[in-house]
């Protein structure tokens, strides 16, 4: 006899908050900073640039970006990283182009530049809590961060360094500096969300087994590790 497979409550809980994540997240940037011309880093910023040179659809550019960059997550990290990734990458690029049909709701530039910032980051913290991702840059810095011994912070920080100099030459830069001051605003509300208030954690592992362990965190739990050589 066969046994019933039980309602998985705690993964369409973390569904309904990647939802509530890809809503906040998308309206931040089409009502806020979007309007202001101020962008996002990572993938989503590069889409924005896309977006404001050549035009067309702004939800189905992030979406085509993204997508390669969810499958390869599946790879490193696991189906349930494809399923809560795909889900929120396909429901914020559709509350892209449902908020751009709205006024911006913040005309001052300083105002959106924090209240955009904040709005943004909690919509990604509550994603990235669930163990979802709104951005493949995140997958692209793991698979650097394995090849020159870089964190993965190190990484994403330098690839959205170049992102907000290149959008000086779209945007200004002035816009490109807020834009600058935007993602910092947006990174401290995010490791406040995921995180919590005690946002400093570390386990220190002792083991002749230090890559397998270490693929194995970084498969489960999708965090990264460093490895240090010890007698």
């Amino acid at each position: 006899m066969k046994e019933r497979k039980t309602f998985n409550y705690e993964f369409v809980f973390s569904l309904l908050v990647i939802t509530i994540g890809a809503v906040i997240a998308s309206a931040s940037l089409e009502l806020i900073l979007i309007p202001n011309m101020m962008i996002d880093g990572g993938i989503n910023g590069i889409s924005i640039i896309f977006n404001k040179l050549f035009g067309g659809s702004l939800g189905l550019i992030v979406f085509a970006l993204n997508f390669p960059f969810i499958f390869l997550g599946y790879r490193l990290i696991g189906k349930k990283y494809l399923i809560k990734a795909g889900y929120g990458m396909a429901l914020f690029s559709i509350c892209l182009e449902f908020f751009g049909r709205y006024e911006t709701l913040i005309d001052d530039t300083l105002l959106a530049t924090v209240y955009g910032g904040i709005a943004l980051g909690i919509g990604v913290g509550l994603i990235i809590k669930q163990g979802g991702s709104l951005d493949g840059n995140v997958t692209v810095a793991i698979l650097i961060s394995r090849k020159l011994g870089l964190s993965v912070g190190q990484v994403v920080f330098c690839f959205n360094i170049f992102i907000y100099g290149s959008a000086i030459f779209v945007f200004g830069a002035e816009r490109s500096l807020y834009s600058l001051l935007t993602y910092f605003v947006t990174y401290k509300v995010i490791d406040f969300v995921s995180d919590g208030l005690n946002s400093a954690k570390a386990v220190f592992i002792i083991t002749d087994n230090g890559k397998e362990i270490s693929s194995e965190i970084l498969r489960r739990l999708g965090r990264t590790t460093t490895v240090i050589s010890g007698e």
